[in-house]
């Protein structure tokens, strides 16, 4: 019986498996059924291939590849932060191009050899998308960020290399990340040394010109020695940041953030000392911050709100007047209840909210600008004149188009003091009488222009147009300030030439071929005339230290 029952077991099994085999062969020969391509034109889905198992996961693949420089939130680490806000000027194919062939001189590898093109597609598309819910970075985080130098202190108290510290240029290379410190008498380069990514903004010096302080676009500002040579503190004052301002008396250090959306007060040291979260009175709105400067002889920081129709001033001076935020009669009196004016914010309200502004020289009014918002407002005059002591706008700019206000200058000009600014969307420089407000006079560019620089001991100022297209980008123009004309102008054809600066006493101008394998140029102010140039990677700013820390005229404060 069981080796009946055992020979029917295995006649069983021979017979399935040659009837697998057949079926696989008529399955391999028969002809593939007919698709009805009029159903599938109207339901497409019906002839879509199901989602392979195989497909990109951009967490995973983040996690693995990714997070160990710019962190598992992507908030930045070793490497930049990865946010939308972090990548507005970054465009997708770009972002693109570096995941597959990194970034020379730095550490972000190539990853071209690694992954594959839906894999990396996959990780540029992650980095775009915001995170939810929206990050946050407090008091603590920022204490935890911080890193200082205890041994600064014992540093010596003079410049530790040959060369006059006031005419020093500190030059930010953005196409390696690095800072050179250039002699601006022999134009030799005395330093260099890495940087954060990204910073933007342009630094802010100490006082007696010791010290300089550097923001990044991911949030760092670092103080760095350039007596010494030598990193003092860095700090994360936020996750997006728009610049940072330094006191006049060199105490104080103020953070414009975008996200999260405040202003950060630190000491000299980077100590965090307050935080001021920037809503609206009845706090139903908040807003980034775009923009803050120190009003030197205010003793104040003033800030323009990206969302908010309002300027803030919030003043450094202990015997600053409080601040009535309702009606009164008269605050002699005591009428309402006042707020501190030490260390809080004095609000001004606006007609629209600014992006930039400017100071006149008795540092009483704000002359700044909002971006359109629309198509229909794309010709609209959007410039404002603001009044801080009685905070209150007095008066519009006839300035159409997009100004940059923050990068404009003032002089004399038939006896009467005056300013000129750049366009970011029209190749005109405006000059505006900064007694009545009026427009003196439009002047024609090749295209529209990013930065302007003079000097209080030059005829000329000098101007870019690297907005604008190839025929234009490659141009510095060269104004005469008393016939507001065009008088010459230099070119590097094919390239981008941009954002000058004097040196102390005026007599050369730096300009920057703006390329990673880029220049500094240097041109005889009175000739315009090649000098000298010495190779730099992308350099895209320059800041003569005299020139910034004793405000002169011809160069943005």
């Amino acid at each position: 019986m069981n080796e009946l029952l055992k020979t029917l077991i295995k006649l069983a099994l021979a017979l399935g498996i040659f009837w697998v085999g057949v079926d696989f062969a008529s399955a391999q020969t028969a002809p593939a059924p007919q698709r009805d391509v009029q159903k599938e034109a109207l339901n497409p889905s019906a002839s879509a291939p199901l989602a392979s198992p195989e497909s990109p996961k951009p967490d995973a693949l983040f996690k693995q590849h990714c997070a160990a420089c710019h962190g598992e939130q992507r908030l930045g680490a070793m490497g930049p932060a990865l946010l939308p806000e972090s990548l507005e000027r970054l465009r997708r194919p770009e972002a693109l191009k570096l995941i597959r062939e990194g970034r020379p001189a730095t550490q972000m590898p190539a990853f071209g050899g690694t992954l594959s093109e839906a894999e990396m597609q996959a990780l540029a598309q992650l980095i775009y998308q915001p995170q939810t819910p929206a990050p946050q970075w407090a008091t603590a985080d920022i204490l935890a960020s911080r890193s200082f130098d205890a041994h600064s202190g014992d540093w010596p108290a003079r410049p530790q290399w040959r060369a006059d510290p006031m005419n020093l240029f500190v030059v930010v290379e953005g196409g390696d990340h690095h800072i050179s410190l250039v002699d601006g008498d022999r134009f030799e380069v005395i330093h260099r040394f890495p940087s954060r990514y990204a910073l933007h903004g342009g630094p802010k010096f100490s006082p007696d010109g010791r010290y300089v302080y550097f923001g990044s676009r991911d949030g760092w500002i670092s103080k760095y020695d350039l007596w010494n040579l030598k990193m003092v503190a860095e700090v994360r004052a936020g996750l997006n940041m728009r610049n940072v301002a330094v006191s006049s008396d060199g105490r104080w250090v103020m953070a414009a953030n975008y996200l999260p959306q405040n202003a950060v007060l630190f000491d000299a040291e980077l100590n965090p000392v307050k935080t001021f979260d920037t809503r609206s009175p009845d706090g139903k709105q908040s807003s980034r911050v775009s923009a803050v400067y120190d009003a030197a002889p205010r003793r104040s920081f003033v800030l323009a709100l990206k969302d908010l129709a309002e300027l803030w001033e919030i003043s450094y001076d202990p015997k600053a007047e409080p601040i009535h935020a309702g009606l009164v009669h008269d605050f002699r009196m005591g009428e309402a209840i006042a707020t501190p004016g030490y260390l809080n914010p004095r609000r001004t309200p606006l007609d629209e909210p600014l992006d930039d502004f400017f100071f006149d020289d008795s540092y009483r009014h704000a002359l700044g600008t909002a971006r359109p918002r629309g198509k229909d407002e794309a010709g609209a005059t959007l410039g404002q004149v603001v009044n801080l002591d009685a905070r209150r706008k007095v008066a519009s700019l006839p300035i159409a188009g997009m100004p940059h206000l923050g990068s404009g200058i003032s002089f004399d000009w038939q006896g009467r003091r005056v300013m000129a600014s750049p366009n970011l969307k029209d190749g005109l420089i405006s000059v505006i009488d900064l007694k009545n407000w009026t427009l003196i006079k439009e002047i024609a560019t090749p295209g529209p222009g990013f930065f302007m620089r003079s000097h209080a001991k030059s005829r000329y100022a000098w101007t870019d147009a690297m907005m604008g297209g190839p025929e234009a980008r490659d141009t510095l123009s060269i104004i005469d300030k008393q016939s507001l004309e065009i008088v010459a102008q230099v070119k590097q054809p094919g390239k981008t030439l941009a954002h000058v600066e004097f040196t102390k006493d005026g007599r050369y101008v730096l300009a920057s071929l703006w390329e990673m394998d880029g220049a500094l140029i240097v041109y005889d102010a009175t000739t315009f005339k090649e000098v000298k140039r010495l190779p730099m990677s992308k350099p895209v700013g320059k800041y003569n230290i005299w020139n910034k820390i004793s405000r002169e005229e011809g160069t943005s404060h």
